[in-house]
């Protein structure tokens, strides 16, 4: 239940900060610009704090759905305006003043991004060397000539000193489906580069599995094949498994690891197993029992029988490491990740309307939601990299040329510059049903993904 709030504390905070940002760019632009704002709202609907400030008593507020936010600004399409107040009119602005207003939003979303970059990598980020455990034989990486062991030092000449940073430099081949060049140095400490040819990926690869779709799984300590916790109703407990057993070998393959052990039971579900087991007070004991057929987060059948290993403890001091950045340099290095990761996103959309890339990479609020307290739980910097990589996205989002959006009043105003008139209000209107009616579309499949992914 814990876990539950502070995934939703979390979630709440970074919606709500992102919102903000994206709002206070329409409102600080407005007021820069001589525009007069009745109102700069985060979320919808009934007011929880509301507050009049300032020379023209602009209501703030806080409202109970925190899934958007708006800035109102006096306009004559809303309702009667004064005389001597006409001038301060959106509608009454120049095409590049209202153009400016409404493009401020996204902007303050890249701007945010890049602050949130160079705050993290001046803080600094600690994680795991790219070391790569398993590579699985005929996959794209054993084909580049990668074995277990080797470390990723560099991606298309780019530094990859923790795992986080080697699959982001992977990403955009990834999506490419093709060609990158890799430093590696191997367990005798020699570097080499390998040619890694990802032609092959599936394109329906979710991004969870893009590491399992290259052929390697990363290095993790080996947990020995020893029962933790023998679950009730289930295969296991009814074969006679005990807490504390160690799995010596099933239908005589010996299981020198957990992930052997999860791995032979998982191909095989319905299959009768022999498995011999070491007791926690001595002895050896041949046990017989049957994987029951269920289906992973993917919705591949795979087999379970009820166990939970131990686990493998913590990684060695010697596969940890630590970057950061100088002020100047991190700042740099923020505007560098804030245009890689906004080109790699533009990138994922167009391979997706183009039908490249599946549907199923989309996701909503509850995918959001459950990556905000993974990286709220991992410290401040990871939080700060999942607010940047967010609010890049909700900055793209509103860029994109759909009514009701920022984009779509964009693409109204460069009708409107080539057209040399405003769009009509008939025209206006049908193209807003429109919009609702794409976004409800859109909203719509990625709770279907969100929820696919959760019960499979």
């Amino acid at each position: 239940m814990l876990d539950f709030l502070f995934i939703i504390a979390a979630f709440l905070v970074a919606i709500t900060v992102l919102i903000a940002v994206h709002e206070f760019g329409h409102f600080w632009v407005a007021k820069r610009l001589g525009v007069k704002v009745l109102r700069y709202s985060i979320g919808f609907g009934k007011p929880l704090w509301r507050r009049r400030f300032g020379p023209d008593q602009t209501e703030y507020v806080v409202a109970a759905l925190p899934l958007g936010g708006y800035v109102k600004m006096l306009d004559e399409r809303e309702g009667d305006v004064a005389k001597d107040e006409l001038p301060r009119a959106f509608n009454r602005q120049s095409l590049a003043t209202r153009f400016a207003v409404v493009s401020a939003g996204p902007a303050f979303n890249f701007l945010f991004a890049i602050i949130a970059y160079w705050l993290m990598f001046m803080i600094g980020v600690s994680g795991i060397k790219p070391v790569l455990g398993e590579v699985v034989p005929s996959s794209p990486a054993a084909a580049a000539g990668l074995a277990s062991g080797d470390e990723i030092v560099a991606v298309a000449g780019d530094a990859t000193p923790i795992w986080h940073v080697a699959i982001q430099k992977l990403l955009p081949a990834l999506i490419d489906r093709g060609q990158v060049t890799l430093s590696i140095r191997d367990g005798s400490g020699l570097e080499t580069t390998r040619e890694l040819n990802l032609e092959s990926i599936d394109p329906d690869t979710p991004p969870e599995r893009f590491l399992n779709a290259i052929g390697f799984v990363p290095w993790r300590p080996l947990a020995p094949p020893t029962v933790y916790r023998v679950l009730e109703d289930r295969p296991a407990a009814a074969a006679g498994f005990k807490d504390g057993d160690r799995i010596l070998s099933i239908d005589g393959v010996e299981m020198r690891s957990s992930s052997d052990l999860v791995d032979y039971v998982s191909a095989r579900p319905g299959q009768p197993l022999e498995v011999v087991v070491e007791r926690a007070a001595g002895g050896r004991e041949a046990l017989r029992v049957t994987p029951r057929r269920e289906s992973d987060k993917d919705g591949r059948e795979v087999g379970r029988i009820g166990l939970i290993p131990v686990d493998a403890g913590e990684f060695p001091e010697e596969m940890k490491a630590d970057y950061r950045y100088s002020v100047v340099t991190g700042l740099g290095e923020g505007l560098k990740s804030t245009w890689n990761n906004s080109m790699l996103t533009l990138k994922m959309l167009g391979k997706i309307v183009i039908g490249e890339a599946s549907l199923k990479n989309l996701s909503g609020p509850i995918n959001i939601a459950r990556y905000a307290g993974q990286s709220a739980s991992a410290g401040l910097p990871w939080y700060l990299s999942f607010l940047a990589i967010v609010s890049i996205s909700l900055g793209i989002i509103n860029l994109l040329p759909i009514p009701i959006l920022d984009g779509g009043h964009l693409m109204y105003y460069i009708i409107e510059f080539f057209k040399g008139s405003p769009v009509s209000e008939q025209f206006e209107a049908v193209a807003q049903r429109l919009g609702i009616v794409v976004i409800a579309m859109l909203m719509s499949l990625a709770f279907y993904n969100d929820l696919a992914r959760i019960f499979g």
